[in-house]
C-alpha cells in the first residue's frame, strides 16, 4: 500500500518484506532513503539498522509501535534519522520523508564549502566531518545538526530551531530526536564532546575550544 502511495506521488520505490533481504539490498544498491519497520521477519529493524550503520549512512526513517517510547529512543541511538509511531497518516509519513530528503540532498554549490571551529572541520555538501583529523562518520542529519551549531559557534541554538531545520516541525517535550542526534555527535567526538554544551531550557551551544573547561 505504501509502495503504491509513494509511486503515485512521483517516487521510485523498492520494497522488501524480509529483514535479511532488505538489508542485503540496501547495502549493495543505491537508495536515497530507507523506511524501516521495527517488526520484520528474518531480523528485526533494530538489528538491521545496527548492521547497516557499520556500512552506510543512508537516511533511515523508522516505523515504531505507538506508545513504545523506548523503541523510538533505541532507533535514534542506533542511527535512525527520524521515527514515526504506528498507526500513522500516510500524508504525515510523506511529509517526514520529504523533510529528510530536503536536508540530505547534496547541494552542488556547497560541496566545497568548509566550516572550521578549532580542530573541528566540516564540509557540509560532502557530509564530511573531522575532529583532530579523524573522520567522525556522522549520519546526514547529524551533519546538519553540527553545521547549525558551527555556523552559530558561541551562540545558543534552540531545540525548536534545530527541529524546524531538520524536520520542518517544532520540538516537543517528548520528542528526543534532536537530543539524541547531539548525543551521538558528542560520542563520536570523543575527547571533544565537551565542545557542545547543553543550555537548560534553551538548546545547545558549540563553544570555542579555548573556552572549554574540564570538570
Amino acid at each position: 500500500m505504501l509502495t503504491e502511495f509513494f509511486r503515485q506521488r512521483g517516487f521510485s520505490v523498492e520494497s522488501e518484506k524480509d529483514g535479511v533481504c532488505g538489508l542485503s539490498r540496501v547495502t549493495s544498491e543505491s537508495f536515497d532513503l530507507l523506511i524501516l519497520d521495527v517488526m520484520l521477519p528474518g531480523i528485526d529493524g533494530f538489528t538491521a539498522l545496527e548492521t547497516l550503520r557499520r556500512k552506510s549512512q543512508v537516511p533511515v526513517l523508522m516505523l515504531t509501535a505507538r506508545g513504545e517510547r523506548g523503541e523510538r529512543i533505541q532507533g535514534l541511538e542506533l542511527g535512525a534519522d527520524d521515527y514515526l509511531p504506528k498507526p500513522f497518516d500516510p500524508d504525515e509519513l510523506l511529509a517526514r520523508v520529504r523533510a529528510i530528503l530536503r536536508r540530505t540532498t547534496v547541494a552542488g554549490a556547497d560541496a566545497e564549502q568548509i566550516l572550521e571551529v578549532g580542530e573541528l572541520r566540516l564540509t557540509p555538501g560532502a557530509r564530511d566531518a573531522c575532529y583532530r583529523g579523524t573522520k567522525l562518520g556522522l549520519t546526514a542529519m547529524e551533519c546538519e545538526v553540527l553545521e547549525q551549531l558551527m555556523r552559530s559557534s558561541g551562540k545558543v541554538v534552540s531545540r525548536d530551531h534545530l527541529s524546524l531545520h531538520l524536520y520542518n516541525r517544532p520540538a516537543t517535550a517528548f520528542d528526543r530526536s534532536v537530543d539524541t542526534h547531539v548525543s551521538r555527535i558528542r560520542r563520536k567526538m570523543g575527547g571533544g564532546r565537551d565542545f557542545i554544551l547543553s543550555v537548560r531550557g534553551a538548546g545547545y551551544q558549540l563553544c570555542q575550544p579555548a573556552k572549554v573547561q574540564t570538570p
